[in-house]
């Protein structure tokens, strides 16, 4: 995964779109990804939405924080427990999101009457923005950016 990712960068750079704004457009999509891929694959084999909804957050949540942190925002620690930190306030704040995903899923899928699939998606637009607000402002706020 590690050169794969490292394959990306190297290919954005070559193509000199590499800014504050694409990382995070770029990572924060393959996030996305992750999260929807994971849950209609979940719902799919067989797990309930709230489970698979579960599943989805942890494994986007693995792969926000090392993308957002090595690359979108350059974030250095210099001891594990400032890694440590950095990843408890990670964590906290996608624990907040996570509230919000289940809230708008529970809205759209059981008193909306929405489908799981379009529920996960239209979620999304919200959790990208509280995402994105909590690590700018709050997990990585004292990281320099070039915006």
């Amino acid at each position: 995964m590690k050169t794969l990712i490292s394959r990306g960068k190297a290919w954005l750079e070559r193509k000199k779109v590499v800014g504050h704004l694409y990382l995070r457009l770029f990572f924060g999509g393959l996030t996305t990804l992750v999260n929807i891929v994971t849950f209609v694959v979940a719902t799919h084999a067989g797990m309930s939405w709230w489970i698979a909804n579960f599943v989805a957050w942890v494994l986007s949540v693995l792969f926000a924080f090392v993308t957002n942190k090595l690359w979108v925002f350059n974030s250095h620690t210099g001891t594990i427990k400032a890694l440590l930190w950095e990843f408890s306030k990670f964590i906290f704040a996608r624990v907040l999101s996570l509230g919000i995903d289940y809230g708008f899923m529970f809205l759209f899928i059981t008193i909306l009457g929405m489908g799981e699939g379009l529920s996960k998606l239209l979620t999304q637009f919200a959790i990208v923005v509280a995402n994105y607000a909590f690590s700018k402002f709050v997990i990585f706020k004292n990281k320099p950016t070039d915006n």
